[in-house]
């Protein structure tokens, strides 16, 4: 049920899909999913008990809208356990795209485990050391009975989520017997109160478990709206749904219309953040972050500062599950797109205008692609575009990571002068790392970035807490970067150490890549 919750930020951030085998004889328990009260999916949770070992499996299943049209989004993950709840294998299988993405682990003779990782078609076999005293399904459930239902009881778990392969570090505070409405009557129940300790900060999720450790509710916050799991019968589950339309909900308004002229020059913003989320933005070398005090951050993008980000490391040329820069099929496409380029500003110039014209299906039905699958199928969103661009970049032995982040609109899901989610590349060119986007085919100062990574969905799944709980107050054309407090003026970026982003590498407004 936790995982559950969990799999529900990167679902709705991504737009993913996927369904679970059945295994019999089974005992099954149900739970509605409602999104500001509306009702948007269901949960199905499986138990199989065989001898001594216990295999769990709760399959997610939404019904969302992007920009009014309708995908299914869902989860699927599998833990195999022992009697005390001691680990022996897990597994899940998502949709983020046309394709399966999947994960099977087993224990090996060594003690180590045997993960078996396929994504776009292409797989991957790794040996992992259990991660501590990370728990699975079972022994979270089994650690909570442990831990009691006395009001004021304080302790610690080690979530384990089989699809990112991450443990999520969680403090839980016992807050006392409640009567709960749930849609079969009210039951008296247990209310646990969980900070997750998340990349990003802190994320807060109340849960109400039954005597046998089970959680029969859940509410946590998403997009800026209450998110609700409410057990209940089989029926009452997969009722119709009322899908809720995910990126309107995920824009942020600014404050200001942002023409092409203005987004051309360096920008400051000031911004105010709700909830307990920690430092919202990522320092680069084209974005200063600076706190305000209190829930207040000044957020200065545009000109180059080399420095303030750490130079690459080996794995960020590396290939990975998402950015398969090995493919033969991405590295020929690399080498055709750069030619005879003569440094690697050039290559990155010549990436970018490739991966701009080589996306030919544009769609917000394509939640999330390895670049081999965008190699193969030519389309998606800015997702695609990013993760393209960043594995031929490596297939060149150029660094680059892919960057979530906003970028202003004047248009967009019904509404008007918006920020939106998004992503870019940014390489490492010149001795700094230099941003490039080729979904909008040039890099501005509207782009504010929250994280970055090495391409895999599941690292960027804390930063869709920041849509719903960020107000954009101030953004004042003409900022200088050189000035901490201030914002004197400063003429349109360009040049390759100046600029949001560099040079310009593209066409549309603005400056970057």
């Amino acid at each position: 049920m936790r995982r559950v919750l969990l799999s529900l930020v990167p679902a709705i951030w991504l737009g993913i899909c996927s369904a679970a085998q059945a295994a019999v004889p089974v005992q099954t328990e149900w739970m509605v999913v409602l999104l500001g009260g509306r009702k948007v999916g269901h949960v199905q949770i499986d138990r199989v008990r065989d001898g001594d070992i216990l295999t769990t499996t709760q399959t997610l299943s939404l019904d969302l809208s992007r920009s009014g049209k309708p995908i299914h989004l869902g989860n699927m993950s599998q833990s195999v356990e022992g009697p005390e709840g001691e680990p022996l294998g897990f597994a899940s299988r998502t949709r983020m795209s046309s394709m399966d993405s999947t994960v099977e682990a087993f224990p090996e003779d060594t003690g180590r485990y045997r993960v078996t990782t396929t994504v776009g078609g292409q797989t991957t076999i790794t040996s992992m050391a259990w991660p501590g005293d990370a728990l699975l399904a079972e022994g979270q459930r089994l650690a909570t009975v442990a831990a009691g239902r006395t009001p004021g009881t304080h302790y610690q778990l080690h979530e384990f989520d089989p699809s990112s392969q991450q443990v999520v570090h969680v403090r839980v505070d016992v807050l006392g017997e409640e009567s709960v409405a749930l849609p079969g009557g009210a039951v008296r129940l247990s209310h646990q109160r969980q900070t997750l300790s998340l990349a990003r900060g802190h994320q807060t999720l109340d849960l109400w478990v039954d005597e046998r450790g089970v959680a029969r509710k859940g509410l946590m916050s998403l997009l800026g709206q209450p998110l609700e799991m409410l057990a209940c019968d089989r029926a009452c589950a997969l009722a119709p749904n009322q899908p809720v339309d995910m990126l309107r909900a995920a824009t942020v308004d600014s404050p200001r219309w942002l023409p092409a002229y203005v987004r051309a020059v360096p920008m400051r913003y000031r911004i105010r953040i709700s909830g307990n989320i920690g430092q919202p933005f990522i320092t680069t070398d084209e974005q200063q972050v600076t706190p305000l005090g209190g829930t207040d951050w000044m957020l200065d993008v545009g000109t180059s500062h080399p420095g303030r980000q750490a130079p690459p490391r080996p794995t960020d040329t590396q290939p990975n599950a998402w950015l398969q820069s090995d493919a033969p099929a991405i590295r020929r496409l690399a080498a055709q797109a750069v030619g005879g380029a003569r440094d690697d500003l050039q290559r990155m110039r010549r990436l970018r205008q490739f991966v701009s014209r080589y996306i030919t299906g544009h769609g917000l039905d394509v939640g999330y692609a390895s670049a081999l699958e965008v190699v193969n199928s030519r389309e998606g969103d800015c997702t695609e575009y990013a993760v393209l661009l960043a594995a031929m970049a490596r297939a060149q032995g150029i660094p680059a990571r892919v960057v979530t982040g906003m970028v202003y609109a004047d248009r967009f899901a019904g509404g008007a002068r918006v920020f939106i989610p998004h992503e870019w590349v940014q390489a490492w060119v010149q001795g700094r790392w230099q941003s490039f986007d080729a979904a909008l085919q040039h890099f501005d100062s509207t782009h504010l970035a929250l994280a970055s990574g090495d391409g895999d969905p599941w690292h960027f799944a804390a930063t869709t807490q920041l849509f719903g709980n960020l107000h954009i107050r101030q953004a004042v054309p003409g900022a200088d970067l050189s000035l901490p407090g201030g914002g004197g003026s400063s003429g349109p970026a360009g040049g390759p150490g100046g600029g949001a982003g560099g040079n310009s590498g593209g066409s549309g407004a603005g400056p970057g890549h």
